[in-house]
């Protein structure tokens, strides 16, 4: 028997991965190139202005690094940590605890800032801990994948480098949904994936770092813990004159993500912006119908990832089950809720291509008869 069988057609509404255009799955199938190939390493140079466009910075370590947006995360922490030095993390959801944990294995210390999840962070409460501190690294989440929050970044951003501090910013729920804006923050290290507003597989995490992250990384008293995720030596394959090899770059993923930031381009990233705020308010009106509440508050609220208290329609036949339903009988995937929320939300991701408003109707019909 086949390893490979069918498989069905799912309309993907949770957290991530998103549903891949077309024209991300034919860039996909095209013929393999070398990753040494003038033609490739051309593409890559294009990708990676793309991507500083996506990104709205000038910086040049501007790159697809070849793993998942969890290794941007460790990426951007052990190039510019070292042990024994200070961070500050705020955390108001999974993805700020992960923050703190890849700190506390380089051999930091970590003083992190707690907010209630399904809220922001205070920026008052980040700037007493960064002046107290005084740390190396200022770490906090943009779009927090598990709650649905958006973080303003700016005051938190400009306390840290008053302190002298790095800013690193996770972006994976973010980037190409929502405005990016590393040279205006003066954020000094971001990271995001493919697989969700850039409606690509998963499998690539698009990452930046200013020229203030690569004297750090260049100043460093020892070398990085991690070999394949050593910027100086990323440095030698993705930018310079004569390309080093470093590892073999997965090529028909990069071929996806080329086909995804000019698809982002082409719309115009404010068409874009809109685009998911206006499903995101048909998602919200359509489900308040069903009973469902927003976790979060508008002024605080993704549009990409909306997490949504349970209706007691859902609580009597279990979340759990309906999820399953929701599936089996609809094809569709909603994201459960994570933590202390598990049990108590749902969350619907409108990310990319599914931020339309055909999908938003889809869910909402299929949830009318799970529910009638």
């Amino acid at each position: 028997m086949p390893i490979l069988q069918p498989l069905p057609d799912r309309l993907l509404l949770g957290p991530g991965p998103s549903n891949a255009h077309p024209s991300v799955l034919e860039a996909m199938s095209r013929p393999l190139l070398g990753h040494l190939d003038p033609d490739f390493l051309a593409l890559l140079d294009r990708l990676k202005e793309g991507l500083r466009t996506l990104f709205a910075t000038r910086n040049e370590m501007t790159l697809p690094l070849s793993a998942t947006g969890s290794a941007g995360m460790e990426a951007a922490l052990v190039n510019l940590l070292e042990p024994g030095d200070d961070i500050v993390v705020g955390v108001n959801g999974v993805f700020g605890g992960r923050m703190a944990e890849v700190a506390r294995r380089a051999g930091a210390r970590v003083t992190t800032v707690e907010a209630r999840w399904g809220t922001s962070l205070d920026p008052q409460a980040m700037t007493e801990a960064i002046a107290r501190v005084r740390p190396r690294v200022v770490s906090f989440v943009h779009a927090e994948t598990s709650t649905g929050v958006c973080q303003p970044v700016e005051e938190i951003a400009a306390r840290a480098r008053e302190q002298d501090a790095l800013v690193v910013l996770d972006c994976v729920t973010s980037l190409a949904g929502r405005p990016v804006e590393l040279d205006a923050w003066q954020v000094d290290a971001a990271y995001s994936g493919t697989q969700k507003c850039l409606s690509c597989p998963p499998g690539l995490s698009p990452v930046s770092f200013s020229e203030r992250a690569i004297e750090r990384v260049q100043a460093r008293s020892r070398p990085v813990q991690s070999w394949y995720l050593d910027l100086s030596l990323l440095a030698g394959y993705f930018g310079g004159e004569t390309r080093v090899y470093h590892h073999t770059a997965p090529i028909t993923a990069i071929y996806g993500l080329a086909a995804g930031v000019d698809r982002a381009l082409e719309e115009g990233l404010p068409a874009r912006f809109r685009r998911h705020d206006e499903a995101a308010r048909r998602l919200v009106d359509g489900l308040a119908t069903l009973g469902f509440e927003p976790l979060v508050e508008a002024h605080e609220r993704l549009p990409m990832l909306t997490s949504l208290r349970l209706p007691e329609s859902v609580r009597r036949q279990s979340e759990a089950n309906v999820r399953a339903r929701l599936l089996t009988e609809h094809g569709i995937e909603v994201g459960a809720g994570l933590g202390p929320l598990a049990g108590e939300i749902w969350r619907v991701g409108l990310m990319g291509e599914n931020a339309r408003p055909e999908p938003v109707d889809r869910l909402l019909e299929a949830l009318r008869k799970l529910l009638a």
